[in-house]
């Protein structure tokens, strides 16, 4: 076996950029100008969650063995089932590769954590024997921030570049998008669609941080996407940072930016799915003692403007039917609780989060409404 880190990291897609330092290589999800301006440690982690990176390359290798250290936040009195690997070996799927990580335990009343470590580990891919070429992906973990120490090949094989030519699909989102309870990368709703439609995914779902950012509209803007899905709303009133005045004004402002680099690209507005107690309640909304999710009460002199989903629906509603009638058609809304309603709330895992079982049945619908050939996947 052999050590090819270099070269490796040159072949991951699905990350904006990479930082290196003296052990190792993180894969980043959003720009070091917004890190650096946002000073937050938690956007900075959720920011190093790889949903939807991955490696992908040409090789002869029989195995892989990738050094890497994991950390993933989690509440008090539970514990992680690991960090999940996906091979995929000449598009078939192969069984999950399961590793451990650091774990950060964050109190969700007080917002103390402590810190457990569990240092790094190796985990190794069989590809079996055969072919001389094969098409390799390996998908990191959405779930868990990765440090990639080393990647080694079998001696004497090679690691080269994949044909390339999928059209590349953008979505930002929330942690609804990143998707940490999915079972395996695979099987985010966004990989899944991704998988599907024979696209390139850019998962720019990041967990806590979708609040119509200019950095992020920026991003966007800035990138080869032929399509492009926004699925917003929820971190808003989960945080309470807007009120109707602000929440229009800055949609406008993100669709402006975004529609500087892509005047024609098909963009799909996915409204939030189901939170049952900010439905018609305005945020903030913070875990309970039992890690379900709460709304705040607020004085009754402060209500005018404030948003709970019901609200930001109709407002997106509302604000691209604006938009279409000013003359852009390639602009279309997805309603979110056609993803995940009412008679999925049995699959959330705290209120908030959909499960495993509900991420999968949101790809599958979001395939029948963006994947025909009218939809913007289409």
């Amino acid at each position: 076996m052999y050590s090819v880190l270099e070269t490796a990291v040159g072949h991951v897609v699905g990350a904006l950029e990479t930082t290196t330092d003296a052990t190792g290589v993180t894969f980043h999800r959003t720009p070091a100008t917004a890190r650096a301006r946002m000073a937050d440690d938690y956007f900075d982690l959720m920011s190093a969650v790889p949903s939807g990176v991955r490696l992908e390359a040409l090789t002869d290798t029989s195995v892989f063995e990738f050094d890497v250290e994991l950390t993933r936040d989690l509440l008090p009195d539970t514990t992680s089932p690991g960090s999940t690997f996906d091979l995929v070996v000449d598009g078939v799927l192969q069984e999950p590769v399961r590793a451990t990580e650091n774990l950060v335990i964050v109190d969700p009343v007080t917002l103390e954590t402590q810190f457990h470590p569990a240092g790094p580990t190796t985990l190794r891919f069989e590809l079996g024997e055969g072919a001389a070429d094969r098409r390799v992906e390996i998908w990191f973990p959405a779930s868990s921030m990765l440090k990639l120490l080393d990647v080694r090949i079998a001696a004497g094989t090679s690691l080269r570049p994949a044909p390339v030519g999928a059209p590349l699909w953008v979505h930002h989102g929330s942690s609804i998008s990143q998707c940490s309870q999915a079972d395996r990368p695979t099987e985010t709703w966004p990989a899944m669609v991704a998988r599907e439609t024979g696209r390139s995914l850019l998962n720019l779902g990041i967990g806590g941080h979708c609040q119509l950012d200019q950095f992020m509209a920026r991003t966007v803007r800035d990138l080869p996407a032929s399509a492009i899905s926004l699925e917003l709303g929820t971190n808003v009133v989960n945080f309470d940072t807007m009120r109707e005045r602000t929440f229009a004004s800055a949609f406008h402002g993100f669709l402006d930016t975004v529609r500087d680099g892509h005047p024609n690209t098909p963009i799909a507005i996915v409204t939030p799915v189901i939170c049952p107690v900010a439905e018609q309640q305005p945020g903030p909304t913070l875990f309970d003692a039992n890690y379900q999710m709460r709304t705040i009460e607020r004085p009754a002199e402060l209500a005018a403007g404030a948003l709970s989903l019901t609200r930001v629906r109709e407002l997106l509603v509302r604000e691209v039917d604006i938009r279409i009638k000013e003359g852009d058609t390639n602009l279309s809304v997805i309603d979110g609780l056609a993803l995940f309603g009412a008679d999925d709330v049995k699959d959330m895992t705290d209120g908030l989060h959909p499960n495993a079982a509900g991420y999968r049945r949101m790809a599958g619908r979001f395939l029948a409404l963006a994947g025909g050939l009218d939809g913007p996947l289409g």
